[in-house]
């Protein structure tokens, strides 16, 4: 299970600071990525990362949202930038590693909230 914490409520052009974490494992995270899910829609791939330093972002939020890792921490952060009302949504992260005999495991954080007030 992977902890999310960051969201809350900004004015458009504000900034948050999301965080994901993987406390208490024992196996490093191989890619991360944020994905997000406004009232009514379907969720999206926001930004992700790759264990190689890969990164690819939403055409709606390139140059505005940033995607980092730790791994010394075993985190991912997502700085939002300039935030619009249409940021508005669920933010999920999710993390996936290889195992050995039996295949790619995924994880989900169970979402943090972020409104943004226009």
């Amino acid at each position: 299970q992977l902890q999310a914490s960051g969201g809350g409520l900004v004015q458009a052009g504000g900034s948050l600071r999301l965080s994901c974490s993987a406390p208490g494992s024992d196996f490093s995270i191989n890619a991360w990525a944020w994905h997000r899910q406004a009232p009514g829609k379907q969720r999206e791939l926001v930004a992700g990362i790759s264990s190689g330093g890969s990164i690819n972002y939403a055409d709606s939020v390139k140059g505005r949202f940033t995607i980092s890792r730790d791994n010394a921490k075993n985190t991912v952060y997502l700085q939002m930038n300039s935030l619009k009302p249409e940021d508005t949504g669920t933010y999920y992260c999710h993390g996936d590693r290889w195992v050995d005999r039996v295949g790619l495991l995924d994880y989900w954080g169970k979402g943090t909230l972020v409104t943004v007030s226009s």
